[in-house]
């Protein structure tokens, strides 16, 4: 599980609720509830937080596969 320093965590605020982020396993999770009332969890990839919001990592993820699929 890569860890993310404290000073990075520090500064790291959630781009939905605006709040401060903590580490829970492979994620890190904003300490104020959202609108619809769930903590927002972001994922880390190669030690890297993905600090998109739900609704874009899905459409990120979705235009890079159609990236990779034109390439084939």
């Amino acid at each position: 599980m890569p860890k993310v320093s404290p000073e990075l965590l520090s500064i790291l605020r959630c781009p939905v609720t605006g709040s401060p982020l903590v580490q829970e396993g492979d994620e890190l999770v904003s300490t104020t509830a959202a609108a619809d009332g769930e903590k927002v969890r972001y994922a880390i990839e190669d030690g890297i937080p993905l600090l998109l919001p739900p609704e874009l990592l899905a459409a990120a993820n979705a235009a890079s596969s159609d990236q990779h699929d034109a390439k084939a």
